[in-house]
């Protein structure tokens, strides 16, 4: 019998771990490295987010400076793009693909962007999954009057699993929409461009690392509940 905390399907999870490590470390030494290298445009983040915004007809979506590094999001509730102080404030390449990244997210919201409506429906099965699938999962795993809950624990996980494979898209056409932007608007040089695509491209590691890790913890679910029958 296995031991679901620590056992030999833990395994498992060692790629994506790595996966996720090094997507950090290839996330924050890029940041760190194009963060330095101010752009030909000499615009901030903020300025940048507002004229891609103006640009679309997206006057009405706000841009805001929030607390943290790299903390960078767009809410659709309240329709405002939010950049960490340092890409707020920075004139950088770095911060420019970031600031241009978000934008690319209120965007995809202006147009309906199914992969994003799909992932809005998931965010409250994911939230559950990832809160209640794992409790009920090991309730079942050590009661085996209760072992259904095993089953329970695998279907909520689903929702969790769901969320990280349509993220990827939409992470993806975000930074694909980020840098045509940057592009046809001159905000980036064609020389800048490159630069700008490493950061976002070393960004998009981790929402594939998060994926992957999802993946493998859901086969080690399923490995888990073949070992009780």
């Amino acid at each position: 019998m296995f031991f679901p905390m620590f056992d030999p399907t833990m395994v498992l999870l060692i790629p994506a771990l790595i996966l996720a490590f090094w997507a950090q470390a290839r996330v924050h030494n890029a940041y760190r490295k194009f963060s330095e290298v101010r752009s030909a445009s000499n615009l901030t983040g903020a300025q940048v987010a507002r004229r891609i915004l103006n640009t679309n007809g997206l006057q009405d979506v706000k841009v805001e400076s929030v607390p943290g590094e790299l903390s960078d999001h767009y809410d659709p509730r309240s329709r405002t793009v939010r950049l960490s102080e340092g890409i707020y404030n920075s004139p950088s390449v770095a911060a420019l693909g970031i600031a241009a990244h978000e934008v690319g997210h209120a965007i995809q919201h202006h147009k309906g962007y199914i992969a994003l409506r799909l992932r809005h429906a998931f965010l409250m099965p994911a939230n559950l999954g990832s809160t209640l699938a794992m409790p009920l999962f090991l309730a079942g795993f050590f009661f085996t009057s209760l072992k259904i809950l095993m089953d329970i624990g695998i279907f909520l996980f689903l929702g969790a699993l769901a969320f990280q494979l349509i993220t990827l898209p939409v992470e993806f056409n975000a930074s694909k929409r980020a840098l045509a932007q940057l592009t046809a608007t001159g905000l980036l040089a064609d020389f800048e461009v490159a630069k700008s695509r490493k950061v976002l491209n070393a960004a998009a590691l981790t929402y594939v690392a998060a994926a992957a890790m999802a993946l493998l913890q859901l086969v080690r679910l399923l490995i888990l509940r073949e070992s009780r029958d």
